[in-house]
């Protein structure tokens, strides 16, 4: 029976990757942008400074020159300590969750869920073109993803084809790719969820790794939140299942709530990550995880996993990144696991 010996969570927005004193460039497309999720609603960026009437003293606070600093700074502070935990599990395999933003599957086919089981996993860099169609502050955070001249790691077919026997065993449906598709209208390589945990918390020298990409919020076959959380259960028994003596750690990537940063949600989540509370992480409604706030489902299936092992959650920190006056930005949260209790089953 395989080992687990680690498993970690943390955001990857590019504000992580932008200096604090660019933010404003995601703030300007926040004012223009006539479609904020936040609570089920689709709203324009005036009625959601009118919803949020009672916290824009706040919110104008947190975008100080010296608030955004001090978050920037701590958002790093976290990173760094969770690249120095991964590094002291010693792995010899990865397992990644994320998402695909439209990055590389397109309307021709997305998958619900996709073991990605190539020799080779490609970080490759946008070229000008791709780079001219992102939104505007994007680009800046590109390397924060992607090394310069971009990064070939090591993949695991063996292992992922395994896992795909072990979880249709199990009675889910999960896609397959050997490779990713390419095309004029996508990326080629590994998508930002991804590439952002190779390059900050693997620090570009990954063991091999298996990639799994969700679809946590392209409608209308997103994995719902329960379908997550089970879909952990079977992933955690398809990582014993693989051979014994293997080391194996587990990597989500994602979240929390953006690009309106609802704290009161975040702080549920996490808090019900904490308890094991599996029916509150599956209670929450499925339209406040629209946007990409969506992308905290992607940390479900290890919640699950750790629900299951009995591990304790370690919330290395929680730092909410504001960039406007109406609560925009994106929050942050880092998180590892440890064995804490013993297992009943």
């Amino acid at each position: 029976m395989a080992t687990l010996v680690g498993a970690f969570a943390c955001s990857h927005g590019p504000m992580l990757a932008t200096p604090p004193d660019m933010w404003h460039l995601r703030a300007g497309a926040d004012r223009n942008n006539p479609r904020h999720w936040f609570r089920g609603e689709a709203l324009s960026y005036h009625a959601l400074i009118a919803k949020r009437a009672g916290d824009v003293a706040a919110f104008t606070a947190a975008i100080s020159d010296a608030e955004k600093q001090a978050r920037h700074a701590a958002c790093q502070r976290a990173l760094d300590q969770l690249a120095e935990r991964f590094a002291a599990a010693r792995a010899d395999l990865v397992i990644l969750l994320g998402n695909d933003q439209r990055e590389v599957f397109q309307d021709d086919l997305t998958p619900m869920l996709t073991v990605y089981a190539g020799e080779r996993i490609e970080n490759v860099p946008l070229n000008e073109a791709q780079v001219a169609r992102l939104p505007p502050g994007v680009a800046i955070a590109e390397n924060g993803h992607c090394p310069p001249g971009g990064a070939t790691y090591a993949g695991a077919p063996e292992i992922a084809d395994a896992l795909v026997t072990a979880l249709a065993d199990a009675q889910f449906d999960v896609a397959r790719s050997a490779r990713l598709p390419g095309g004029d209208d996508r990326q080629h390589g590994i998508p930002h969820a991804f590439g952002f945990l190779y390059r900050r918390i693997m620090r570009d020298a990954p063991p091999p790794s298996v990639p799994i990409f969700l679809n946590v919020g392209v409608a209308p076959n997103q994995i719902r939140a329960a379908r997550s959380l089970a879909f952990g259960h079977a992933l955690r028994k398809a990582i014993e299942s693989l051979p014994a003596g293997l080391r194996v750690a587990v990597l989500a990537s994602g979240g929390m709530t953006h690009f309106v940063i609802d704290e009161a949600l975040d702080r549920r989540v996490l808090d019900a990550m904490a308890a094991h509370d599996e029916a509150a992480l599956a209670g929450e409604p499925e339209n406040f995880f629209n946007g990409n706030t969506a992308e905290i489902k992607s940390w479900y299936p290890l919640a699950a996993m750790m629900a299951d092992l009995g591990w304790k959650m370690d919330l290395i920190d929680y730092v909410p990144c504001y960039r406007t006056e109406a609560g925009t930005g994106n929050a942050m949260a880092f998180a590892s696991w440890a064995p804490h209790e013993p297992r009943t089953d």
